[in-house]
């Protein structure tokens, strides 16, 4: 699944939001009995909202019982028979609704082995974008499922467990006018049961967790193609599948790319890839069939920016990788999620970078690591294997810790073992588990029998602890560096601590490639190669953060534009941040350290750049004087860059765009040059009028310029496009800029339409969410959910609470971090204990960085 922000727990908060919550207790199934087998018939009745079920499961039981319990919820039960010495035996169920859990209760034992549960049932397509529901456009209904990570039980009472591995028959009983797409190909289509309808049946699933099973109806329309003889499509309703030619295009190089990588054959008779009008979810691996939000496969390759490309792809290569991680080898519990997100997160890098090597893909993962280096630095974090028990401790389980961290480490460790040897052990592992379940131990063991070296001390030492490890250099000697290191954290008031990790250090050689030595205690040495300039994370990939005695660092920041790839110009300017944040070093080393980096030609270096520089601006600048000051200084160092770039050609590369248009949008929001801000407003009417006639990477950072003094009619022209455009990611853009203006008037108009109702589920808590982190429009925004807490609330699906209250975390004031703690202790949200944790100590950390860190911004204004 595509990722959530990171959340994590905290004290006496968690009881009051858990009280209305599950259960804190263990909800698991006993462990006597088995599934093998599902059959599943299912009738939709799209206009009613409601399915009627027939299923059949064989289970194998342990022991002689004459009671099942298994999963469920919102469902209707008519009747549950099993048969036993030629005789049916009627089942009565008690359902217990706060563990989702049903009991078949028999009137006598059933014997220890095999039998077959015949269970009759009905249930609803529900609006709440989980389990089998509702998704709408204004033609039709459409029945479309999301069961990721506990929500088959509302479709098919089940073993909903991801161990409890089965096969699947799926049939399908429709409108004769729509067709319906399960996780296997169609082997038979008939008319009936009755007139107007159509029955189809699909082949029989490999072995697969419950999570992974997918069935959707509707008049979908597909384009289709393959690769290395696997049929392949890319789905969406009829007015939008023009759009799915580039995803399907980036499927087929994909698939070859991972067979080859794996060794092992694409494990699924077809892959279909479908987009879905409401989708929580930036897309699902359902095994052989993922669904996507539409604008996460939907694109218009004509007019879509670099970053709308690229996000298709990486997007289609995540859920892509699942079929393997995930799919075919599945976690034997949520605590081991990350050996699903990790991996795919780690994964999806790989084949976009060969297929597209101009975007830039390596200096993106670099700078991702920066920032889930940064949350793992919070006061509160959590180790990446967790406990997760109750629904909502399994969802809070998918944020950036299980994808971010979990990837980071994973890319540390194949640069420390080298590409080859990490990819045979990625085999190995694969190759052990087909079709089951495994372990992080089985993981890192395989690689520790494949590279000889202590892979699993490594890993296990990074799964089980929280935290970033603080390396401090000393001067290299006699080819090797005395090493401390403890935990880091971004908050000053955090002491450090005499925490240790095994880790692998990488230093740079003198050609430009990493050489890796083991660190292992709370003081130790590393090998030094010969080079010119040391530098101890060469390529950017190592998860720790690194300090240097002056004279290295100085010598470092002499040469990074020289000696230094972009990757690991982003490594450097990352640890310097983090220094600043924890009041280890003053804002103005890193506003000299970024106008070090301004004549640099790649876009996400800049990005990483200035984007600190803009977080300077909005935390530590307290006053309208500081931060024009800041201002001022942007335009001096960086307007030179974006004049030398001249303006756009059609023999533009990627990267040349890309940074035009970093640099056109920071000049605009942070530098507020008037040049740009008038070039903004010229060329967001000219990119509404003709999206062809202006280069769209530029023309979607001047409309985000422009909407900063926007007025009434660029509002109303952006909201006309957000409920008009065919096209999703054009539609679903001009949505988002409504949640930009910074004119009050204009702040609440967004915010009263995002809770109207006329917006969907998925994307009205970006609108909320998006004025809450605004310096503008935070106030605003925050009295309006106050206000409005019941028309907020119900715009909230399952996942998205979380992102509301963490987006709340923006203040730097005591009081209002006193008001946000408050109001949501009283106001719980579901599945949001981590983040209201994280959003108190966001709002500590800005507290305590504007007090450590303005006094010097001051001098240092003083002495521009």
């Amino acid at each position: 699944m595509h990722k959530f922000s990171g959340r994590t727990f905290f004290g006496l908060l968690l009881v009051a939001l858990c009280s209305s919550s599950f259960s804190a207790h263990a909800q698991r199934l006993p462990q006597t009995v088995h599934p093998e087998h599902y059959r599943l018939r299912l009738t939709p009745d799209l206009a009613k909202a409601t399915f009627e079920g027939e299923e059949e499961i064989d289970v194998l039981l342990d022991d002689s019982t004459d009671a099942i319990t298994l999963n469920a919820a919102e469902i209707k039960f008519h009747d549950v028979t099993t048969d036993v010495d030629g005789r049916s035996l009627k089942a009565e169920v008690s359902e217990d609704t706060d563990k989702e859990q049903a009991t078949f209760h028999f009137l006598r034992s059933l014997p220890k082995g095999r039998i077959t549960l015949h269970v009759n049932y009905s249930g609803i397509l529900n609006d709440q974008l989980r389990g089998f529901y509702l998704s709408k456009t204004a033609k039709r209904n459409y029945a479309v499922t999301q069961f990721e990570p506990t929500d088959a039980r509302r479709a098919f009472p089940s073993f909903d467990e991801p161990a409890y591995k089965a096969t699947f028959d799926v049939s399908l009983t429709v409108d004769k006018n729509d067709t319906a797409i399960s996780n296997t190909n169609i082997v038979s289509d008939k008319p009936g049961p009755v007139i107007g309808q159509h029955t189809i049946r699909f082949a029989t699933t490999p072995k697969m967790s419950t999570y992974l099973v997918a069935f959707l109806v509707g008049d979908f329309q597909c384009v289709s193609g393959s690769s290395d003889g696997v049929p392949i499509r890319s789905c969406a309703t009829p007015d939008k599948v023009q759009y799915s030619q580039f995803a399907l295009e980036a499927a087929e190089f994909v698939l070859h790319y991972y067979d080859t990588y794996f060794g092992i054959k694409y494990p699924m008779p077809k892959l279909d890839m479908i987009a879905l009008p409401d989708f929580e979810a930036g897309a699902m691996e359902n095994f052989g069939a993922i669904t996507y939000r539409e604008t996460d496969l939907l694109i218009n390759e004509k007019t879509a920016t670099i970053n709308a490309k690229r996000n298709v792809g990486l997007v289609v290569a995540h859920e892509m990788a699942h079929q393997w991680f995930g799919d075919m080898v599945t976690m034997q519990w949520w605590n081991n999620l990350w050996l699903n997100e990790g991996f795919a997160s780690w994964m999806e890098n790989k084949p976009i970078a060969a297929w597209h090597p101009e975007w830039n893909i390596h200096q993106q993962v670099a700078a991702t690591l920066q920032s889930t280096l940064n949350l793992d630095a919070q006061r509160t974090t959590r180790t990446i294997r967790a406990e997760a028990d109750t629904p909502d401790q399994i969802n809070e389980m998918f944020d950036g810790i299980t994808y971010d961290k979990g990837s980071a480490i994973l890319l540390m460790m194949e640069n420390y073992e080298g590409e080859e040897t990490f990819r045979q052990g990625v085999h190995n592992y694969l190759q052990a588990h087909m079709y089951g379940n495994a372990t992080a131990e089985d993981f890192w063991g395989a690689q520790t029998a494949i590279s000889h070296k202590p892979i699993d001390k490594i890993m296990a030492n990074f799964i089980a602890q929280p935290g970033v490890p603080m390396l401090s250099f000393a001067a290299p000697q006699s080819g090797s560096v005395q090493v401390s290191q403890h935990r880091f954290f971004l908050s000053p008031e955090m002491k450090a601590t005499e925490q240790s990790w095994l880790i692998p250090v990488c230093v740079k050689s003198a050609d430009g490639k990493a050489q890796c030595d083991v660190l292992s205690g709370q003081n130790g040495s590393v090998k030094v190669p010969d080079a010119p300039l040391f530098f101890a994370d060469a390529e950017g990939k190592g998860y720790y953060r690194s300090a240097y005695t002056p004279e290295v660092f100085h010598s470092i920041v002499a040469n990074m534009e020289q000696k230094l790839t972009p990757a690991e110009r982003i490594s450097v300017l990352g640890d310097e941040w983090a220094r600043v944040q924890a009041n280890q070093a003053s804002v103005a080393d890193y506003l000299d350290l970024a106008a070090s980096v301004k004549d640099d030609t790649n876009a996400p270096v800049m990005k990483l750049a200035l984007g600190n520089v803009s977080a300077i601006q909005a935390q530590i600048a307290a006053t309208p004087q500081e931060q024009q000051a800041i201002a001022d200084w942007v335009r001096k160092n960086f307007k030179p860059a974006l004049d030398r770039l001249g303006q756009p050609s059609a023999q533009d590369s990627s990267e040349k765009r890309e940074l035009r248009a970093e640099l056109f949008q920071a000049l605009g929001e942070s530098g507020r040059d008037q040049q740009v801000l008038a070039e903004a407003k010229k060329l967001a009417e000219a990119y509404q009028a003709n999206s062809d006639s202006v280069e769209p990477t530029l023309g979607r950072a001047a409309l985000a310029v422009a909407v900063y003094g926007g007025d009434g009619a660029l509002f109303d022209q952006l909201q006309k496009t957000s409920e008009t455009s065919p096209d999703p990611v054009v539609q679903e853009g001009a949505l988002h800029l409504l949640a930009q203006f910074q004119d009050p008037a204009l702040a609440k108009r967004s915010l009263e339409y995002a809770a109207s109702g006329k917006v969907r589920n998925q994307d009205a808590v970006f609108q909320f969410t998006a004025a809450l982190r605004s310096p503008g429009t935070r106030e605003l925004a925050w009295d309006y959910v106050q206000q409005n807490w019941d028309k907020v609330k119900a715009q909230l699906t399952t996942m998205a609470g979380g992102r509301l209250v963490g987006a709340a975390g923006s203040f730097c004031s005591a009081d209002k971090r006193d008001a946000v703690l408050q109001f949501f202790s009283t106001h719980p949200v579901h599945a949001s204990a981590n983040a209201l944790e994280r959003a108190k100590n966001n709002m500590n950390d800005c507290i305590d960085l504007r007090a450590s860190q303005e006094p010097k911004l001051k001098e240092w204004i003083a002495k521009q």
